[in-house]
């Protein structure tokens, strides 16, 4: 199937990072946002992350312009009628998701393919809402996505055959290198990292080390850019709790279990660095020194996940 025009609805960190990708290898974007406010965010997310590759010297500033006169910004969803791909990037909410795919199958033609960058959530779920199961997959980027190379396809047990293909090759033709995986809880990149995450946690509640020489443990015994609780904070507490909460809600094995400890962080409202403060504070003292061997792409909807050379 060939894709060239592409709608991606929530244009936060994430799909704004999406519809850049997608506008950088020459295709023709609408993105979608709930009102004008959300939209200009959007917008602003776009201008910086553009206007950053050509400070740079990743891009030239006649190759912005190309890259931004591609993508046009609406808050109707009807402006989604004739495009070939839908990708959805809103919050890790089922119930928000399978409202919008309810909507985005009545507005696009038969033929359009609907995919999710969900993180964790089933992709089945979502698909069976649609009169188009077939036509529905994951299609998980890591962020930021326009520097993450891999993406994750998602297939059901009724995605129809080739649709699986041919949005990998689409990830191919983005210049990303997609992995095809089936749909269970985390898919293999959250459910690999996100236990280890919360073992850490774990760990320093059980008093087997502390919050530094953990984090110094993983990355100096290891080898890793930077340690649990650092990538925790850059993740967001709130959105690790969400996902080890997917994980234990499917497998019940004792290890999926959220740490209590990071329960009441997120409770608290210590979220990590989008809230100044979680597992780290927001005195420049306790905040950790910035590796110098990379850094780390973003789960789902705006949390780290993969790394990638800095």
């Amino acid at each position: 199937m060939a894709f060239e025009r592409v709608g991606v609805v929530g244009l936060g960190t994430m799909g704004a990072g999406i519809a850049e990708v997608f506008a950088r290898a020459g295709l023709r974007v609408i993105g979608v946002e709930a009102d004008a406010e959300a939209l200009a965010r959007g917008r602003g997310h776009l201008e910086r992350s553009t206007g950053k590759a050509v400070d740079k010297g990743r891009l030239e500033p006649g190759q912005r312009e190309e890259i931004l006169g591609r993508v046009t910004l609406t808050t109707s969803r009807e402006d989604l009628r004739d495009v070939d791909l839908v990708v959805e990037a809103i919050p890790e909410i089922l119930d928000y998701k399978i409202a919008l795919f309810k909507d985005l199958d009545r507005i696009c033609e038969p033929g359009t393919v609907l995919a999710t960058n969900s993180s964790s959530l089933s992709v089945t779920a979502i698909a069976a809402a649609t009169g188009r199961p077939g036509q529905v997959v994951g299609m998980h980027f890591f962020n930021p996505a326009p520097v993450m190379r891999l993406v994750e396809v998602v297939g059901t047990v009724v995605s129809a055959p080739g649709v699986v293909a041919d949005v990998a090759a689409l990830a191919g033709r983005l210049g990303k290198t997609p992995v095809a995986v089936g749909d269970r809880a985390g898919f293999v990149v959250n459910r690999l990292l996100l236990p280890y995450l919360n073992q850490a946690a774990v760990l320093m509640e059980l008093g087997v080390a502390g919050r530094d020489d953990i984090d110094a443990a993983m990355k100096l015994g290891v080898g890793l850019p930077m340690g649990p609780f650092t990538l925790l904070d850059l993740i967001g507490l709130d959105t690790a709790y969400e996902v080890m909460g997917v994980l234990f809600d499917e497998t019940r094995d004792r290890r999926h279990a959220p740490a209590p400890l990071l329960r009441e962080l997120v409770t608290a409202g210590l979220l990590g660095r989008k809230s100044g403060r979680g597992f780290y504070g927001d005195s420049p003292r306790e905040e950790p020194a910035k590796s110098r061997l990379g850094t780390f792409g973003v789960i789902g909807g705006d949390g780290p996940a993969e790394q990638a050379r800095a």
